[in-house]
């Protein structure tokens, strides 16, 4: 108990508080901080602590009511066995007397001979004392000498109460109070336990939400029984995880903020440096006819190719103005599909693309290229050496499918989400401007397998 006591004791001490616990402290009384700890354990110890006096003070009353029950009592014998003018005392007598008190007696007359409820005389003593020692019993003398008017006058008559019937009765008058005390005392102490865990489990919340504070989204979470602070605690791990996830997505995007910063600024020298060899090119076609023409108008596509990879990627994410005019789709796919047909037939390819009639659109001939293109390279990439890829239209619909084994599951749906990608060397750009051009088209991109080949669908 003094141990709980001091326990709860020292968290009445003022202790220096932090910056967070000042601000928050009751302007009424700034100087001293009472814990939960205090409040609640607090007033349960001062329960414990007054049972425990009113139970000693119960039961000390109830003994001395008991000795004071015993002590009338055979005051009561006394009188009615010196008090009586009629009936002198005899064996017989002392015998009814002892059967209904419970004491033993001993008359001693004067000449000295006694009649005792004792199986032998008994020596008494001197006249002073008030104990009998006898057969390892102890007993409480009352002795009384008769009056002159009693047929034993002069004679003189002991009561003797034995200690054992004393203290049992005492044991017997305590009892029921100190039960309830101990009773009600083993109650405090249940609460005082239960109190104490409450008040170590909140203390656990408390440095878990301190740890999630400075940044420790691992901290562990506090374990115990299947009740309202463990679903607090298993709200605070939500809560940490989600917190977690968020610090990593913010670190994520500073990552991209500062790599955009970085590849924006490069992309735009590279596209310069693309846009001025395209007119290098341009320029030795002019002054040299058609000298080298064939492997100069692949250079030219190439660096056409380069200059709107590196468009694209300066205008992802950012609104465009889509200029739509009346165009043919199969002259905007014959290009995307002319552009890779170099590449194609130097990995071995068969790049497959049967132009048919006009396909009437409304559109912008740039941004519908760019959709193109992306789908036709990244099928290209796809079927790799070898491959097949092959470009359909069907009125407003074009298909492009390769021959590869598909994107990886782990990313299969987010392929259009920026930077995903299932390529070695692949950025994840490709997918996102497609889908961002057929967006600002009014159309759907979407992608499926079909016979061991992977397709691409546009739908206008």
């Amino acid at each position: 108990m003094s141990v709980a006591f001091i326990a709860v004791w020292a968290d009445l001490t003022p202790r220096p508080l932090s910056e967070t616990e000042s601000g928050s402290q009751n302007s009424e009384n700034p100087s001293v901080r009472l814990s939960l700890r205090t409040r609640l354990l607090l007033p349960l110890l001062a329960v414990l602590l007054a049972d425990v006096g009113a139970t000693g003070w119960a039961a000390r009353l109830a003994a001395e009511r008991e000795e004071r029950r015993i002590t009338d009592q055979l005051n009561a014998v006394a009188r009615t066995l010196t008090e009586s003018r009629t009936f002198p005392l005899t064996a017989r007598v002392l015998d009814q007397m002892k059967g209904l008190s419970g004491a033993e007696f001993v008359l001693t007359k004067r000449g000295g001979d006694q009649i005792t409820t004792f199986p032998e005389r008994v020596e008494l003593g001197s006249g002073a004392s008030n104990v009998l020692l006898r057969d390892r019993e102890e007993y409480r003398l009352l002795r009384v000498r008769l009056p002159e008017n009693h047929p034993n006058a002069g004679d003189t008559l002991a009561v003797c109460y034995p200690e054992s019937l004393r203290r049992a009765a005492i044991r017997d008058a305590v009892r029921p109070p100190l039960g309830i005390g101990i009773a009600f005392f083993a109650v405090g102490l249940i609460l005082f336990a239960l109190g104490s865990r409450i008040v170590s489990r909140v203390r656990g919340l408390e440095l878990q939400t301190r740890a999630i504070a400075a940044g420790n989204f691992a901290a562990p979470i506090p374990s115990g029984p299947n009740d309202e602070l463990r679903d607090l605690a298993e709200s605070i791990g939500a809560m940490a995880r989600q917190l977690a996830a968020f610090a990593e997505q913010s670190k994520q995007t500073e990552r991209l903020r500062v790599l955009g910063q970085f590849s924006g600024g490069l992309a735009h020298q590279l596209r310069n440096a693309a846009a001025g060899a395209k007119l290098a090119v341009q320029l030795h076609l002019k002054e040299h006819g058609s000298e080298s023409r064939e492997s100069l108008d692949v250079a030219l596509r190439q660096l056409a190719r380069i200059e709107m990879n590196l468009s694209q990627f300066l205008m992802l994410g950012k609104p465009t103005a889509v200029n739509k005019l009346e165009l043919d789709l199969t002259e905007v796919l014959t290009g995307a599909v002319s552009l890779y047909r170099p590449q194609a037939k130097h990995l071995g390819i068969a790049l497959r693309w049967t132009r048919g009639g006009p396909v009437p659109l409304t559109g912008d001939a740039i941004s519908l290229g760019h959709l193109f293109v992306n789908l036709v390279g990244n099928a290209i990439d796809a079927a790799g050496p070898g491959g097949t890829v092959e470009v359909r239209c069907e009125g407003r619909a074009v298909e492009v499918s390769d021959s590869g084994k598909g994107p990886p599951p782990e990313i299969a749906e987010r392929l259009f989400e920026t930077f995903v990608t299932g390529k070695e060397q692949g950025i994840g750009l490709g997918l996102t401007v497609a889908k961002q051009a057929a967006d600002d088209h009014g159309g759907a991109i979407r992608w499926f397998r079909r016979e061991e080949c992977t397709v691409f669908r546009v739908e206008f």
